[in-house]
């Protein structure tokens, strides 16, 4: 045979061989497209109420542990850049279910126990996504998205559902509810009330009874696919905690709710492990936003980043995420990609390959982020952050270095009065931003420094951003309370 006719790969040097095959599994491995169809992951979305960036142990809290969740860090992999599209309750849930804006969807800050509104029959959900393939669901805890009986879990893809409508102040015991603003708080159990009035003593239990229904749940649906969203209820105010945990951390009510919280995951991947599901689910823990301040020692903490919940500031949205699934999420890593939880739903369809919805939805798949695949990208040009009724507040660009605070009013504690205590919130102040600010986040983590004059190309571009997301999303700062791309929330 003449040399130059030599096969290409057999007739060449066994190291070469070695290298080539290493290349091609990394490279099988890194794509995610390599999952068996016969066994798709579980999945476990634990959905925390009004935490903090810095309020679990891996992420800064101090005071008090968080040996579970910082666990499920150290065998996972942390997300520093972690985002919800809303910085409150109903819209950031609804991001997170539908993949989507909430406003192109229709649903704006929080749904209250009179709203005849919510969640459309015609929006896909995660669970509707995940039944494609055959999965078992269950939603337990908050949920938020419409308390009337079209609106609830179980018309909108899980199997089954026990928790409460929406948040747990929402009733008659709200320390700033004048009488009569809230009906008595029900707790659901599929479609049906089975409490219709849930006390003050039935909150103590509500993190242990939520627990309790997530084992129930994956034992038994050990056998098949799963899908398990826990909306814990805490760490919205009013704060209760059980018994077993009252007084334990030393560092008040707020540290003893997380200490209980934090005994909730570890009961979840105790059950996973006892029921060999371990290396074949796929956990994800996070916040709807940040920590609402003004409740003080009730409140939670946003650490170095500036205000909290009810801000587009980093401290509204940038909350704590944490994703484990031994083998396919390296362990003991941390990125400082961004992300938004809009693209949870086109990451999950992309790993289980099920079919997006026909309509257009707002996340991307960002599996490689979420794989750890070196040097991955963020796909998104940008991400938009809208507050109160349509309000484009903020646009930051896709590697989330970038953010461009557009003129708003927003909300901020006055520094000269005492913190809150007690449960009883403080009155916020508002501020007003009359010209667009920007901060380079990977230098100003805190938003302390607006850098807009000395970088007028990166404000046009993200004013060029925002231009064409109030094209589709509308911006009712700007005149235009609807855009070309919404829909219309279900009636």
């Amino acid at each position: 045979m003449r040399a130059d006719l030599r096969h290409p790969i057999h007739d060449q040097p066994l190291s070469f061989m070695r290298t080539l095959l290493s290349s091609v599994l990394a490279l099988i491995l890194s794509s995610g497209t390599s999952f068996s169809a016969s066994s798709p992951p579980n999945i476990i979305v634990i959905f925390m109420d009004d935490m903090g960036y810095a309020d679990v142990g891996c992420f800064g809290a101090q005071g008090y542990q968080t040996p579970n969740i910082d666990k499920l860090a150290a065998d996972g992999r942390k997300f520093t850049n972690f985002h919800v599209a809303q910085p409150v309750c109903s819209a950031s849930r609804t991001a997170l279910l539908t993949g989507c804006y909430p406003n192109r969807v229709g649903i704006h800050g929080a749904l209250g126990p009179n709203a005849k509104h919510g969640i459309s029959a015609d929006e896909t959900t995660m669970a509707e996504l995940v039944k494609q393939k055959g999965y078992a669901t269950a939603a337990v805890g908050k949920w938020h998205l419409g308390s009337l009986p079209q609106f609830l879990p179980t018309q909108h893809g899980f199997d089954q559902y026990y928790g409460i409508p929406y948040s747990n102040d929402m009733w008659p015991f709200h320390p700033q509810a004048k009488k009569g603003a809230y009906p008595n708080l029900p707790m659901i159990e599929n479609g049906q009330i089975v409490d219709a009035d849930v006390t003050p003593e039935d909150q103590t239990h509500l993190t242990t009874d939520y627990t309790t229904r997530g084992v129930q749940f994956i034992e038994k649906n050990k056998n098949k696919p799963f899908f398990l969203y826990l909306a814990h209820s805490m760490v919205h105010v009013p704060l209760f905690v059980s018994d077993k945990f009252k007084g334990k951390s030393g560092k008040g009510l707020f540290g003893d709710v997380m200490m209980e919280v934090d005994w909730s995951v570890g009961q979840i991947m105790d059950t996973l492990k006892k029921n060999g599901l371990e290396d074949n689910t796929w956990v994800i823990f996070t916040s709807d936003n940040g920590p609402w301040l003004s409740y003080g020692d009730n409140a939670g903490s946003a650490g170095p980043l500036r205000e909290g919940k009810g801000t587009c500031w980093e401290g509204g949205t940038r909350v704590a995420g944490i994703m484990k699934w031994p083998g396919k999420i390296p362990a003991g890593t941390t990125t400082d990609t961004m992300m938004m939880t809009i693209d949870l739903l086109p990451t999950i369809a992309h790993v289980i390959e099920a079919k997006l919805p026909e309509h257009k939805i707002d996340g991307l798949n960002c599996w490689p982020i979420v794989s750890g695949v070196p040097d991955a990208k963020n796909p998104h040009d940008f991400y938009a952050f809208y507050y109160e009724q349509n309000q484009l507040q903020a646009i930051s660009s896709g590697d989330g270095r970038w953010k461009l605070q557009l003129p708003h009013t927003y909300r901020s504690l006055p520094t000269d009065i005492p913190k809150a205590t007690g449960g009883k919130p403080v009155n916020y102040k508002p501020v007003k931003i009359e010209q667009p600010e920007l901060y380079d986040l990977y230098g100003d983590l805190s938003e302390s420094k607006n850098v807009a004059a000395q970088n007028p190309d990166e404000v046009a571009r993200l004013q060029k951003h925002a231009e064409t997301i109030r094209a589709e999303l509308g911006d009712s700062l700007m005149k235009q309370p609807k855009g070309t791309g919404t829909r219309e929330a279900g009636k």
